[in-house]
């Protein structure tokens, strides 16, 4: 046999080792590739609004001013789709801990306003383990949080009606709503598993950016 037609051992291969260091460098250089998608975009701005915190305390837009938040449409005698909402935004609030994203605030308004009193939401947030100095409840005269659902956030409030199984209802939005610091919407999400983990790291980039 012709010793030029040997074969080499596998180490002396440069064909093998050129393939095992581009794998090694791509790996290392994997964290730097990662594209992350650019924040939302601001869809319109809220207007100013005055409403009660489950404190009995006067809330507005001013209180939530330089932070990023996350607002959603609940009332506390909700049998259908409130009780599985509020956990979610329970899960919000433990992934944000977890990871140590202090800065974004929670929100949770009553379509239900006359029956949601400050006393009455002070119960529904501490069975449900809300951080008060993380997540708010509102509640105030029906006219201006119909006022705030319709106009301010354009989403859906129907009228207190009963259902087929002669419960009390409200008909309202089962999205997650993302604020930017200046009061500009910028998403509604889904309240799905994929619709969440949207919310938390589009809250985050929008936190990123205005930082």
């Amino acid at each position: 046999m012709d010793p030029s037609e040997e074969k080499k051992p596998w180490y002396k291969n440069l064909f093998l080792w050129y393939f095992v260091i581009g794998c090694v460098t791509l790996f290392a250089l994997r964290p730097f590739l990662k594209r992350e998608p650019p924040p939302p975009p601001q869809l319109h701005q809220l207007p100013p609004f005055e409403l009660v915190d489950q404190n009995n305390k006067p809330f507005s837009l001013n209180d939530l001013e330089g932070h990023v938040w996350v607002a959603n449409f609940i009332f506390t005698r909700c049998g259908s789709i409130c009780p599985l909402l509020t956990r979610q935004m329970a899960g919000l609030q433990e992934r944000y801990e977890t990871y140590g994203v202090d800065e974004i605030k929670l929100l949770s308004i009553s379509v239900d306003p006359e029956y949601d009193t400050p006393d009455v939401l002070t119960d529904y947030a501490e069975l449900h383990g809300a951080d008060p100095e993380r997540w708010t409840f509102l509640t105030g005269d029906l006219e201006s949080v119909r006022a705030l659902v319709l106009q301010g956030f354009a989403t859906g409030m129907g009228e207190r009606a009963e259902n087929e199984v002669g419960m009390m209802d409200i008909s309202h939005s089962g999205f997650f709503v993302i604020v930017d610091p200046q009061g500009w919407i910028r998403g509604y999400y889904p309240s799905d598993a994929d619709g969440l983990d949207e919310v938390y790291h589009r809250s985050r980039h929008v936190f990123n950016e205005s930082h």
